[in-house]
């Protein structure tokens, strides 16, 4: 490409942020990351700039980005509005585009129509986490409205990669497959849910580089594929070699009761069925065709954690949580 657009990501190590750095280096833009530098997971791809900051330090990140300026700033690490208006101070001037990337469990829960789009509300009760992303969607818009700060906005949903175990419970669910033991799957395990490799991601994203119709604008990016939340259970369980797992059916309430770290996503994102309408974004890059379908994401992942010692330990707090859950549900039967 010549006269690469200069893209700055702010992260570029993580599930999502790594597949869309790859894909904007194929594209042949001009990458680089402000992260720690410290991944071991996801390492940096050669001849990708490290700009070295604590994210979390206002001065670190101001001597990082001083006297610096990007076509597009893509920025996947922001989640509350102190944070975004900390960034967009630093900013301010210097920068072509900048994409935060929010989040779909923003919308409207329990969603009043299917398929979700831009424009189906934003509100979310339950979940501090879409509340944040949304007060930030707010001043985003609002910057673009009376300033004219270029801003663009991404709501992926679940987004996963080989290091990513998309069940909650994680790989304990997938040990206690293995050893006969049920699985545990919120309501009846007949909801819709959108999961989507973080590669089929990245293409999408691409298409919103430096794209002058992007800015002002809110883009969410899926992959195609539908399941229900058995059905991806039963493709973990497959891929780690487990015929036809038992599973066991409770209530994302109760499960709330007896994880609660794991209720508001349950309770405000994961409990209802999500079908989404990608039309917009993909018109900016046309040629969308699902990668990586479930059944082959599902063996990413199982083969990644088989060669990891550190990925593939069971939790035993986990295993005890998901047995009195298992005994709740024998109660109740």
């Amino acid at each position: 490409m010549t006269n690469a657009p200069s893209v700055l990501f702010i992260g570029g190590t993580g599930t999502i942020s790594a597949a869309c750095l790859r894909e904007a280096i194929e594209l042949g833009f001009s990458c680089s990351a402000l992260n720690r530098g410290v991944s071991k997971e996801r390492p940096l791809p050669a001849g990708v700039e490290l700009l070295k900051a604590d994210l979390e330090n206002s001065q670190s990140l101001a001597n990082a980005l001083k006297g610096r300026s990007f076509d597009v700033v893509a920025d996947f690490c922001t989640y509350t509005t102190d944070e975004l208006r900390r960034n967009v101070d630093l900013l301010r001037g210097n920068v072509g585009q900048y994409i935060f990337i929010s989040s779909a469990s923003a919308y409207q829960k329990p969603v009043a129509s299917l398929p979700i789009t831009e424009s189906t509300p934003l509100r979310n009760d339950f979940w501090d986490y879409s509340r944040d992303k949304i007060a930030c969607e707010d001043y985003l818009v609002d910057l673009w409205r009376y300033e004219g700060f270029p801003g663009t906005i991404v709501r992926p949903s679940h987004t996963y990669d080989r290091f990513s175990v998309p069940v909650f419970g994680y790989w304990t669910q997938i040990c206690r497959a293995r050893a006969g033991k049920p699985m545990v799957i919120q309501g009846d395990g007949t909801s819709l849910w959108t999961l989507t490799h973080a590669d089929d991601f990245a293409y999408s994203f691409a298409g919103l580089l430096a794209a002058p119709q992007a800015l002002g604008e809110a883009y969410q990016i899926m992959g195609d594929e539908v399941l229900t939340w058995d059905a991806i259970a039963q493709m973990l369980a497959e891929a780690a070699g487990v015929k036809e797992a038992p599973i066991v059916h409770v209530a994302s309430q109760t499960i709330a009761k007896v994880l609660p770290e794991l209720g508001p996503g349950l309770v405000g994102d994961k409990a209802h069925c999500v079908v989404f309408d990608c039309s917009k974004v993909r018109a900016l890059r046309p040629g969308f065709a699902q990668k990586v379908p479930f059944w082959r994401g599902a063996r990413e992942i199982i083969a990644t954690h088989d060669a990891d010692p550190d990925l593939s330990a069971i939790d035993p707090e986990t295993d005890a949580a998901l047995d009195r859950l298992v005994a709740w549900a024998d109660q109740v039967a």
